[in-house]
């Protein structure tokens, strides 16, 4: 009896192994599923600026937003990850990567090494961007000068450190379905929706997480914790946005100048150095999108400590 149970042990061990290997294996998308294509450098630039690429990949306390060595120490609850070098310098950014790579890394979240990205990279927004857009992005990256300097490994202690089990965190909350227009709203809402759910991957940000670090869809985009540790994201619902116009977030998006005279801080700053180079065109369309979205009430925030009040009065 005992010989069975042990051999049944054993058997759903292996079992159990076989389910873990198939669910993370790393996703890929093949060359042969990209035809021949001319891209639109001027639409990568777009794609660029609203997928917030020198935010992070921008080499930190220098101006030139196009110089893209990384470096950006970005944290969380499972570590600090440094935002890597993709400019197109061959040795230490992406100039070997193919496009069939990039596509792959963007929308897959899988390296060209065939290992899981860290979902620090916000992929599991971009996985919703047509894969044009993605193309011309890569395109227009390729035309931006190279940067020496390969950054440093990510500060990750184990077990987070081991990039299989990202494979797990996917299949739990890595929704990979295209984007779908929604046919009874207007052209301009609809680019709106597109460019704040794909690139410009807002709900990242703004929604919060639970413990394992995947987004609560019941409060997408109502605000929380800043993942990177300091401070509080606002609710961008109309719970948080109610008193703002479509102008005034279409306005906050190009200057960022809030309706109260009052301006953007922290994080947000890098974002609308992007937003305010898109065409006034989709800024409008986000503004609109964004708008529309019905009031979530987000989680509680964190009395503040006698200390503090006792500074603040």
């Amino acid at each position: 009896m005992l010989r069975r149970i042990v051999v049944l042990a054993i058997l759903a061990c292996l079992a159990g192994f076989g389910v873990f290997w198939w669910v993370t294996i790393p996703a890929t998308v093949a060359a042969s599923a990209l035809p021949a294509y001319q891209p639109d450098l001027a639409n990568g630039l777009i794609t660029f600026n609203a997928g917030g690429c020198s935010s992070c990949h921008a080499v930190p306390k220098q101006d030139d937003r196009l110089k893209l060595g990384g470096g950006l120490a970005i944290g969380s609850p499972f570590g600090t990850f440094y935002a890597p070098n993709i400019s197109p310098d061959p040795n230490d950014g992406i100039g070997r990567w193919s496009e069939a790579d990039f596509v792959t890394a963007v929308m897959k979240g899988t390296s060209p090494a065939g290992t899981h990205f860290f979902p620090a990279f916000p992929y599991t927004s971009y996985t919703h961007a047509r894969v044009s857009d993605v193309r011309d992005l890569f395109a227009y990256l390729k035309t931006l000068a190279p940067v020496t300097g390969r950054v440093r490994d990510h500060d990750v202690p184990f077990p987070f450190n081991i990039r299989r089990n990202i494979g797990v965190w996917k299949f739990l909350f890595m929704d990979d379905k295209p984007f779908v227009p929604d046919a009874s709203r207007s052209a301009q809402w609809n680019r709106g929706a597109y460019l704040a759910s794909s690139f410009g991957h807002c709900a990242e940000c703004h929604s919060p997480r639970n413990f394992l670090g995947g987004i609560i869809s019941a409060q997408r985009f109502a605000g929380g914790p800043n993942p990177e540790g300091e401070g509080w994201v606002p609710n961008i619902t109309q719970k948080g946005l109610s008193d703002w116009s479509a102008k005034d977030i279409s306005y906050f998006l190009e200057t960022g100048q809030t309706p109260d005279g009052d301006s953007a801080g922290g994080a947000m700053v890098r974002v609308i150095r992007n937003t305010s180079q898109l065409p006034a065109t989709d800024r409008e369309a986000i503004a609109e999108y964004i708008k529309s979205l019905p009031p979530v009430e987000g989680p509680p925030r964190p009395k503040k400590k006698e200390k503090e009040k006792e500074k603040e009065s």
